[in-house]
């Protein structure tokens, strides 16, 4: 199962609103959790969820919405 972009972006969100300046940190420690577990399509995910998330914070973003 694919996983949209918009459920990539509100992942983001949530953890930028969750961990604020260290959202990239936790988002990279999960993609590393899953490579380990062997999880290579979890990790993906967690790898999209990161690039939006550095994405959001140079944009400087600081966990509001997009339209």
């Amino acid at each position: 199962m694919t996983t949209s972009d918009l459920d990539i972006w509100r992942a983001a969100h949530l953890l930028i609103k969750r961990h604020g300046a260290v959202a990239a940190l936790a988002a990279a420690h999960r993609a590393d959790e899953l490579l380990a577990a062997g999880d290579i399509e979890g990790q993906i995910v967690w790898k999209r969820i990161l690039a939006a998330i550095e994405e959001w914070q140079r944009e400087g973003r600081d966990g509001q919405a997009v339209n």
